[in-house]
């Protein structure tokens, strides 16, 4: 994992993604909200879809070095994908998955909304400090 440049530890010791990925080391994967259809447009889909390995038409899941996840199907659908996601991090744990403000861009919601979703992730899933930070607020 580049630690210096994709995610590292903070001083509270949570995971932190950073705001601005733009390469990713081997085994670093780039996680995005999507839309169901995979019409990847736009911001962090768009970006995924360019230089990450999100495949057109495909808005679930792992693609080259990127996961989708669709936040644009309504909150208890991407809830579902949220929880999907949790277990396959938890399952490939020689990965690094560097989340983004998944939901919080076109799809409308604040990330005080989608962080407590994330609450129990492994220690391969870094979050963005919002979410982190909403997260260690709650405990």
């Amino acid at each position: 994992m580049n630690s210096k440049q994709n995610a590292w530890v903070d001083r509270t010791g949570r995971f932190i993604s950073s705001p601005r990925i733009t390469t990713l080391d081997s085994g670093e994967v780039f996680v995005f909200g999507s839309n169901g259809a995979g019409h990847h447009g736009g911001g962090a889909a768009r970006f995924a879809h360019e230089h990450f390995g999100a495949v057109w038409g495909e808005g679930h899941g792992l693609h080259g070095q990127s996961y989708a996840i669709d936040t644009m199907s309504g909150r208890q659908v991407m809830l579902g994908e949220i929880q999907a996601f949790l277990a396959f991090a938890a399952v490939h744990t020689e990965l690094t998955f560097l989340v983004t403000e998944i939901g919080c861009g076109i799809a409308g919601y604040s990330p005080e909304e989608v962080a407590p979703a994330f609450a129990g992730a492994t220690g391969n899933v870094a979050l963005p400090a919002s979410f982190a930070e909403l997260l260690q607020d709650a405990r």
